[in-house]
């Protein structure tokens, strides 16, 4: 493993190369600029507060910038010299233009403005149904075809990634091992700003999730029941990963440290310049964590009492930890230009650097049948028990690198609400892992030691094409057709080697174990959809269409002949939306969609991994999609204080998959578990989903769910029993405490109740987080710090119990983590939206895809 001298100077290398980026871009930035000043007065001399100051070039519109005066009246701003038309907007005062000439830094004095006329000469009276809804900020809301959760209040996520900031949000659930689940459902779809994203590699699980920056997301979009307007991948649900953006003008940037035990260090920054009608930004940072996980097992075989005089048991027992060091870089660059009054264009690029290094450890103690006599050295006695003790020791490496380019344009037509969305995206991923594999066994009966050493190399490449049109009609002023086409290019290469060497023998290559895959899947999908609004009671109906075509060629040097796996497949997904709002603030919910879950690559690929020899994964070529009906009735209650949002749920699947097990012995006579992804059975999930917020004070914020769900599966194949039904629990509360302006604590705690079936039984788990954050430097300034996981028992543990075997298992991904994160902003502008005298003011904004609409 690599040691600290050169663990520190690669971080030392990649920091100051990050520095030198971020110190150029700050340069490229940098203008020939002069300072001026002035202040906004009424007629009345008096000073003017908030009021929207344009300063507009005239020759050059990048040099164009904007600011608001502060609370006397005094705005302050660079510029680059010319000439200038100023514009002063203010509510209850009437526009004013001027122009000037900017030569040199000046105070430009002040600048008078004139007051609405009014009928009842007192400011605003004349506005009429003005009504301000805006609420305290909370970090969970409702919108009408998704739930939107703000990760910039979750104190226990400060300084963390994306998989810590998941384990926070609402009917979102993350497994001890980082699976991700929505209403114990793990098919989700991941979309990053609307799309999918080699930010999260190729199967790269929760490694992928920790390589993204809690500091990075602006907002998580949770869609339980997506639209027909999204892709139908996905049973679960879509989670959409919002990353932030500036919205603010001039430069402005911030910049977060993170330290922590396991010994953890991150630096990330956000910078972004918007000027005029460009507006660029750049979001890097990178960051080193060790981890330490555990697991235990023990394994019990059933013989079948006719093969021996007696019925007993093969016993296998392991005891294993896996620590691992890992560092990642990433960078995302990009601009957004309004090219003109209607169209916008905007383009990015992103490159992601993944490295870790792991040291597995493992003992065995079996128990196993000699069945040569000879060996046994009693000829009427065919075989015989011995107990074998074994270590095996992994080192392994692992390297990704990822590069996305995305490319958007946005066309408004005419003066109706009819828009053109463009997008397209190429993404490009490379992942090389390499396990050098020391196993020393010892029988106490035979007194014979074995030493057997494996070298595992594989390679995986991928590439995504996407391109999408989305097109919105607005019929009057209450209805929308909207209609689009997608097309989705995926293609993975896969490159599996294994070699072993037993007792100082020459190497020679595991035929079973080395292969060569090639994977290509294209889909070609349509959708069309309908919302209107008659009165209070709200529809929208859709169709969408997507044509699958998978292609696999399979070669492992065991077989003489090629497996090639061509499946085509034409599928229809309707949706249906219904709302009915019976107040200002009570609205009911009913939808209803088609979702597929088609299999993940390695699934449909029959080739095994060897990093545990004990345990081998198998794909299935037979393997078919899954298709799951789903239904929700919901309602949703929004004032100043509550927020109340029950769901019920049906989830009715076909052809569910399910991973068969079955025990084998290996060559040596070690028990092996074999474990395929088959279709068996279906599966019916149905519940109640309440998220709920409540204010009771300004300094206490208290966020609950809780999912109350009840199981139905049934299925069985070759013997193992997939079926089984009850009822089980996950809940979740955090509450927010604020005894000062500056000052907040937070404390969180989880429960998933214990769930089970006629062959796995899963133990309940808990745990319980802490976090508190100071604001510091005039505001400018935030200190966190956070415990995860306090009384260490986040841990998962299994019965499995066949008619050929039984099993415990024992897993805990990471023990109890602390942190402490300092973050910084600088330069903030003020937004450049310009205030309005006649608008509702209301916090349930509308959320979506910053690049335009996701399909």
């Amino acid at each position: 493993m690599t040691n600290r001298i050169e663990i520190s100077s690669i971080i030392k290398k990649r920091t100051l190369g990050l520095a030198f980026v971020l110190g150029a871009v700050s340069l490229a930035f940098a203008q020939q600029k002069v300072s001026v000043n002035g202040k906004i007065m009424s007629k009345q001399n008096i000073a003017v507060p908030y009021a929207s100051v344009t300063f507009s070039n005239k020759a050059n519109k990048l040099y164009s910038d904007a600011v608001l005066s502060d609370d006397k009246g005094i705005y302050k701003l660079d510029l680059t010299p010319g000439n200038y038309d100023i514009t002063i907007e203010a509510i209850d005062f009437k526009k004013t233009t001027l122009n000037k000439q900017i030569s040199a830094a000046a105070d430009l004095g002040n600048f008078t403005v004139e007051a609405e006329s009014s009928v009842t000469g007192t400011k605003t009276s004349d506005i009429q149904g003005v009504v301000i809804t805006g609420q305290a900020v909370k970090a969970y809301r409702v919108e009408i075809d998704k739930k939107v959760y703000d990760p910039s209040l979750d104190i226990v996520a400060k300084g963390g990634n994306l998989q810590d900031v998941l384990a926070n949000v609402p009917s979102v659930d993350v497994d001890t091992d980082g699976t991700v689940s929505m209403r114990g459902n793990t098919n989700v779809r991941f979309l990053i700003n609307g799309k999918p994203s080699s930010m999260l590699g190729i199967d790269d699980g929760a490694d992928a999730l920790k390589s993204i920056p809690a500091d990075q997301i602006d907002r998580i979009e949770v869609i339980t029941n997506p639209s027909s307007k999204y892709e139908a991948s996905g049973t679960a649900g879509i989670l959409n990963i919002i990353l932030k953006k500036s919205k603010k003008i001039g430069f402005n940037g911030s910049i977060e440290g993170t330290l922590g035990y396991l010994p953890t260090t991150r630096l990330n920054t956000n910078l972004s310049w918007r000027k005029g009608a460009w507006t660029y930004y750049i979001n890097g940072g990178g960051g080193y964590n060790r981890s330490k996980s555990t697991n235990n097992s023990e394994f019990n075989s059933f013989l079948n009492p006719q093969i021996l005089n007696d019925g007993f048991s093969l016993k296998s027992i392991q005891d294993g930890t896996n620590k691992s060091e890992s560092k990642n870089y990433n960078v995302t660059t990009g601009f957004l230009v309004d090219v003109t009054d209607k169209s916008t264009l905007n383009a990015s690029v992103m490159f992601r650097n993944f490295n870790n290094e792991s040291t597995g450890n493992t003992n065995y103690f079996d128990n196993v049948i000699i069945k040569d006599s000879a060996a046994t050295g009693y000829p009427n006695v065919p075989f015989t028990l011995t107990n074998q003790f074994t270590n095996r020791l992994n080192v392994g490496t692992n390297v990704n690198n990822s590069f996305q380019a995305d490319l958007g344009y946005d066309q408004k037509i005419g003066d109706k609400g009819q828009l053109i969305s463009l997008a397209t995206s190429y993404q490009k991923s490379k992942s090389e892992g390499t396990s050098f594999i020391t196993e020393n066994g010892f029988d106490n009966k035979l007194d014979i030691p074995t030493l057997t050493l494996n070298n595992i190399l594989t390679k995986t490449e991928n590439s995504t094409f996407l391109a999408k049109a989305d097109y919105e009609l607005p019929i009057g002023t209450a209805s929308k057709i909207e209609a689009g086409a997608r097309f989705d290019s995926n293609k993975n290469d896969y490159d599996y080697y294994v070699d072993e060497s037993k007792n100082n023998a020459p190497t020679t290559i595991l035929p079973n174990f080395t292969s060569k895959t090639f994977y290509n899947e294209n889909i070609f999908a349509g959708y069309a959809q309908f919302k209107s609004k008659i009165s209070n009671f709200g529809y929208q109906l859709g169709l969408r269409a997507e044509n699958t075509d998978i292609n696999v060629n399979f070669k492992r040097i065991s077989d003489a002949v090629q497996i090639n796996v061509n499946k085509n497949y034409l599928k229809f997904f309707p949706s249906v939306f219904l709302s009915y709002d019976l107040n200002k603030n009570n609205q009911l919910l009913l939808n209803y969609s088609r979702r597929i879950n088609r299999p993940r690559s390695f699934f449909l690929i029959p080739f095994m991994s060897y990093n545990n020899n004990r345990n081998l994964f198998s794909g299935n070529p037979d393997l078919n999609p899954t298709y799951e009906n789903s239904f929700e009735l919901g309602y949703n209650l929004t004032k100043s204080k509550v927020t109340f949002n029950p769901t019920l749920y049906l989830k009715k699947s076909e052809d569910e998959v399910n991973f068969y097990q079955y025990s084998g012995l290996d060559e040596n006579n070690k028990t092996v578990i074999y474990t395929m992804p088959v279709n068996a059975g279906s599966e019916t999930n149905y519940g109640l989903d309440v998220n709920a917020t409540y204010d009771p004070f300004k300094w206490w914020k208290i966020m609950g769910s809780a999912d109350l769900y009840g199981y139905n599966n049934s299925g069985n194949y070759q013997g193992f029993d997939f079926s089984g039904k009850g009822f089980s629990t996950r809940l979740r509360l955090t509450n927010t405490f604020k005894p000062t302006k500056t000052t907040s604590f937070q404390i969180q705690g989880f429960y998933r109740g214990a769930e089970n079936n006629v062959s796995t039984q899963r133990k309940p788990m808990y745990a319980v987080n802490l976090g508190a954050s100071q604001t510091i430097w005039k505001g400018n300034g935030t200190i966190s710090f956070n415990i995860q996981d306090i009384f260490n028992t986040r841990a998962r543990e299994n019965f499995v119990t066949t008619p050929a075997y039984s099993q415990y298992s024992y897993m805990q991904w990471q023990p109890r983590q602390f942190s402490i994160s300092l973050s910084y902003r600088f330069k903030q502008g003020d937004k450049i939206d310009q205030p309005k005298k006649k608008k509702d003011i209301n916090s349930n904004s509308q959320g979506g895809d910053d690049q335009g609409p996701p399909m």
